[in-house]
């Protein structure tokens, strides 16, 4: 079943007619395709993809299970979607509240003839359960996320620059076959650690510090995310039983992780480990997010995150602790959920290194 079907599929769940997707994101998703311009119409009967002159070509080889059409200066994309709504009779049209401006809702109530219903969640239902080609995908992208960690330990020395480091991996990963970053790598080091999402610097790591590397690459329109903290040199009794914390807060999360359980389950068990060690007050975000076709998706597991995690869902895991000025340790995996427990897609080694 394409995913046009299965969005298809869900209208009469949700009383619609027809769905309108005009998000990056959720156009990739239904089509297949990414660009930056285009909107799709998903109705009962069939499925409409429009773009304009750049991406025409490239999406008429690439979308499957919908009607391709060119928009131009004559006719837009809306213009389109208008001709599609009164052909199939649509009178219940969901859109993406979540992502539509006040301007472009305006605009199609005043040329579209039919009532705009608010559809962000059907769009988040599906994307929250990945199917098989999906989870394919993500493994992909997560080893050649790997392969950068393990040729990145090679370059890693004394004297090197955060940034020098964090433009090691992204070259490789691009080498690997990346499209792009799934966001710009974290890589800091010693007192910069502390920092959970701080910014690479012209900073030299030293002798006796931890690094910490979090990092991810799309492949094929999916994110990967990691991240793994090592040390140059040696570590102190105290750094080594933070990492070992860590490292026992991300198996207890991971070992309560399956589907059918709430998101703050995983990170409550993941919480207790660090609370219980006494650094609980230095833990301060979520156990894991949502990841698939965006780094950051729906469901999480995290301290509020009341939704039942249904099977297929795929989440980070990544508690860290985190001293002001002195050190921060994270380490993180992406799993995907069974009826049973999870799957660990991950492979790289999380024991403590020292370089």
């Amino acid at each position: 079943m394409s995913r046009f079907d299965k969005a298809a599929a869900a209208l009469e769940q949700y009383g619609l007619d027809a769905l309108l997707v005009t998000s990056e994101p959720n156009r990739q998703y239904v089509t297949g395709f990414r660009s930056d311009a285009g909107m799709a119409v998903v109705t009962r009967e069939s499925s409409y993809f429009f773009t304009d002159s750049r991406y025409i070509e490239a999406a008429g080889r690439a979308v499957t299970g919908g009607t391709v059409m060119e928009s131009t200066r004559q006719k837009s994309a809306l213009a389109l979607a208008r001709e599609v709504i009164q052909r199939h009779n649509i009178h219940r049209l969901g859109f993406e509240e979540e992502w539509t401006t006040v301007k472009e809702f305006r605009l199609w109530e005043q040329s579209l003839d039919c009532e705009l219903l608010p559809a962000s969640a059907l769009l988040t239902q599906l994307r929250t359960v990945k199917d098989q080609e999906e989870i394919d995908t993500l493994i992909a992208a997560q080893r050649i996320a790997e392969k950068a960690m393990d040729e990145v330990l090679d370059f890693i020395r004394v004297g090197r620059t955060e940034q020098e480091i964090a433009a090691f991996l992204q070259y490789r990963m691009l080498s690997a076959g990346a499209e792009k970053m799934s966001f710009d790598p974290i890589v800091v080091g010693g007192p910069n650690g502390s920092m959970p999402h701080g910014v690479p610097s012209e900073r030299p790591v030293g002798d006796g510090e931890f690094l910490t590397m979090d990092f991810g690459c799309v492949y094929h329109g999916y994110c990967s995310d990691m991240t793994r903290t090592v040390a140059l040199g040696h570590v102190t009794e105290e750094m080594e039983k933070v990492y070992r914390t860590v490292l026992e807060a991300q198996l207890a999360g991971i070992a309560v992780a399956r589907g059918g359980v709430k998101g703050k389950v995983i990170h409550e068990a993941g919480a207790k480990v660090i609370a219980d060690a006494g650094y609980g007050a230095y833990f301060g975000h979520g156990f894991g997010h949502g990841l698939g076709v965006e780094l950051h998706e729906m469901p999480g597991a995290g301290s509020n995150s009341e939704e039942v995690l249904p099977t297929g869902t795929v989440i980070s895991a990544e508690p860290g602790i985190y001293l002001p000025g002195r050190f921060g340790v994270r380490i993180e995996d992406v799993i995907v959920l069974t009826d049973d427990g999870c799957l660990d897609i991950t492979n790289s080694p999380k024991e403590l290194l020292i370089l």
